[in-house]
């Protein structure tokens, strides 16, 4: 269907205009022009007698055959569009796929490429339904930094471990597994280390043999041998033998020879001697007798000399470098040694006062 537009608007014009003098003819033009918009729009087979529009019983059917949908539950084609709405907004309106992209962008924030989906965040959780019960309880059997009970062994690994304790702090043993109560503790206190027991403290070997006790009124019980490179006793030494080194050279000694006291306390020269000599007393190498003894301290040498049928004797006797006097035993000094013999010359010193020191000596010939 078709209208003549112009044989329309004259009509208008000579019908309304000229009665009332208004534009209405004008408005009614626009209608016009828009049913025959609308008709060319619509095919006419679409517009057939039988589907005509004035032929339709309900405004449902009219809006199928103008190939539109309907407010309950329509089901568009094509790329539809929609007002996006802001972030955050919660009511009815409709949601765009860029005000979701926002909103679930929002949800994933930041989060790093292996965390910003859901499965991806179960997994990091063992799949775990029950992941905050199963983290209480593993947190339930830690041992807190304020401290508590620890059942089991403590192992600390490789070489690098360390258990490291505060100034004046203790590790206490209050019962053991033996019969009997024990108590006892190892504490750090102005930068020593204390061992204290109840009863004596016991050190063991790998067999679990006591190898060394210490008693509580401070006897020292020690199975084996014992190598020190030096011992104090304040007190009373009862030893059952004394075994003592003997340095043996087979050289001669003419000229200064010094006698090692921190090394060794007996010399024994096993070549027949060729002349006197002068015995230098020392520490060691780097120490003198003045710095190893104290005021009010002794130590006695021997030097074991071999004779030929000439003998020599030490004819000066020093003190770190220092000539002595000694008092020889019988009153007066040897002027010469035993030939064929062993001569044995024995030396205390005894240190007075600093760098000061009496020296008694004696010569015994064995032959």
């Amino acid at each position: 269907m078709a209208i003549d537009t112009a044989t329309f608007e004259a009509t208008l014009d000579s019908k309304i205009d000229a009665a009332t003098t208004s534009n209405d003819a004008k408005e009614f033009l626009l209608l016009a022009k828009a049913v025959e918009a609308t008709n060319n729009a619509v095919s006419s087979s679409s517009l057939a007698v039988s589907n005509n529009l004035s032929d339709v019983a309900n405004a449902a059917t009219a809006l199928s055959n103008l190939g539109g949908v309907g407010a309950a539950s329509p089901a568009f084609t094509g790329t539809p569009t929609a007002p996006t709405a802001t972030a955050g907004t919660n009511t009815t309106q409709l949601a765009t796929t860029a005000f979701v992209g926002t909103a679930v962008a929002n949800i994933v924030d930041s989060a790093p490429a292996t965390l910003d989906t859901l499965n991806e965040l179960a997994a990091a959780l063992g799949d775990d339904a029950n992941f905050s019960t199963t983290v209480t309880n593993s947190i339930a059997t830690k041992l807190p930094l304020a401290g508590g009970t620890m059942t089991g062994d403590l192992t600390v690994s490789g070489g690098t471990g360390a258990i490291t304790m505060s100034a004046d702090s203790d590790i206490r043993a209050t019962t053991g597994a033996w019969t009997g109560e024990h108590s006892g503790k190892i504490q750090y206190h102005d930068s020593s280390w204390f061992l204290q027991a109840a009863n004596n403290l016991i050190f063991r070997d790998s067999s679990g043999t006591n190898v060394l006790t210490c008693g509580q009124t401070g006897d020292l019980s020690v199975t084996g041998s014992v190598t020190s490179a030096g011992m104090t006793v304040n007190g009373t030494l009862d030893i059952e033998e004394v075994f003592e080194k003997v340095a043996i050279s087979t050289s001669t000694v003419g000229g200064t020879y010094d006698i090692y006291l921190l090394d060794e306390g007996i010399v024994f020269l096993t070549a027949n001697q060729t002349s006197n000599s002068n015995v230098n007393f020392v520490g060691n190498g780097s120490t003198s007798l003045n710095t190893t003894l104290g005021v009010g301290q002794s130590v006695t040498a021997s030097l074991l000399y071999t004779q030929s049928s000439t003998a020599y004797y030490p004819s000066t006797i020093r003190v770190d470098g220092t000539t002595v006097t000694p008092k020889w035993s019988g009153g007066s000094a040897p002027t010469a040694g035993n030939a064929n013999s062993i001569d044995v010359y024995t030396f205390t010193i005894i240190k007075t006062a600093d760098a000061t020191f009496t020296v008694l000596a004696s010569q015994t010939q064995y032959a």
